[in-house]
């Protein structure tokens, strides 16, 4: 662990400030947390999002950029709406870090970057990017977050908030911790019921297979792939067993895991997710061109302070 993410971190608990001790960061409150593997531990295991930490340590490498490769980084663009520009030199929060895909687009832009994740899958993210200095990862619950109010200068979740208990609860936490002019951009599931009624039936199954078995299962969209391109019948196979239709067969195989295995998987609407950022108090709302995502500024504290003033509930004033 960098020592420069110390000064970062509060105790979840009570909000106070952490100092390293041997292995252990400890607070005032007498509240401490351990330091495993290099990485700040403020949860006892992944809970409910355990297919997560399964499935990017086993796959820590797959949706890695390289230097002939920029999938990552163009799915960053297009679901955050950020550029290098936006990111150079600025406290980004990564919530939902995986095994560090876009943490390392973040950090190769020029910013320093906190990824947190619930799961094991940190250890996959600081094999991948852990050790650059400008990235500190932690494994922490979004529900009880260990940094102050108004640290991040950017905040952005991918895919993530809708495998929470609640979207709406989890999206909640994360404005507060922007700075007054500070912009977050989240990315949640769709809801199209037409295209999901088939696969949330399996899912009543899939979510309570053992881990590795699912997986097993799921290399079956290697081969359904191309039965799927067949003139005819893959209009029939592609509803009756939706697979992903990535061209890479270790992507596919990946990614349907990742739809079958997870506890939560909540869709929501445009209209719902402008809400959220609405009662929030965040202005210049910018839904951005992949379904579902938006991006969002923190009013500046002179329009903050304006608001309180006049009495006028926080969310109001960008409807």
């Amino acid at each position: 662990m960098h020592q420069s993410f110390v000064p970062l971190l509060v105790c979840p608990v009570c909000k106070s400030d952490l100092v390293g001790q041997d292995e252990t960061l400890q607070c005032s409150g007498g509240h401490s947390y351990p330091v495993v593997r290099e990485i700040p531990r403020f949860v006892s295991s992944d809970g409910y999002a355990a297919n997560f930490g399964f499935e990017w340590n086993l796959h820590n490498k797959t949706q890695l950029d390289t230097a002939t490769k920029h999938e990552s980084e163009d799915t960053f663009i297009e679901k955050t709406g950020f550029h290098p520009q936006d990111l150079a030199g600025k406290l980004v929060l990564d919530v939902g870090c995986g095994m560090g895909r876009f943490s390392d687009v973040a950090s190769r832009w020029g910013a320093t970057v906190v990824g947190i994740d619930l799961t094991s899958a940190v250890d996959a993210a600081y094999q991948n990017v852990g050790r650059r200095e400008n990235v500190h990862l932690a494994q922490a619950d979004i529900f009880a977050l260990p940094f102050r109010d108004q640290t991040f200068d950017v905040i952005f979740s991918i895919g993530v908030l809708h495998h929470t208990p609640n979207t709406r609860a989890a999206f909640d936490q994360l404005p507060r911790l922007l700075k007054p002019g500070g912009r977050i951009a989240i990315w949640v599931y769709a809801k199209m019921r037409a295209s999901h009624i088939v696969s949330d039936l399996y899912r009543h199954v899939t979510t309570r297979l053992p881990k590795r078995f699912l997986y097993a299962l799921c290399h079956v969209a290697i081969p359904w792939y191309h039965v799927n391109r067949v003139p005819g019948l893959g209009a029939f196979t592609r509803r009756a067993l939706p697979t992903s239709a990535h061209p890479d067969p270790e992507w596919r195989v990946l990614d349907t895991f990742d739809w079958y295995s997870p506890t939560y998987q909540w869709k929501h609407t445009l209209p719902e997710v402008r809400e959220w950022f609405e009662s929030q108090g965040l202005v210049s709302l910018t839904p951005l061109s992949f379904p579902t995502s938006m991006q969002g500024t923190r009013a500046e504290a002179r329009l903050l302070d304006a608001r309180a003033g006049a009495k006028v509930p926080i969310g109001e004033g960008s409807r």
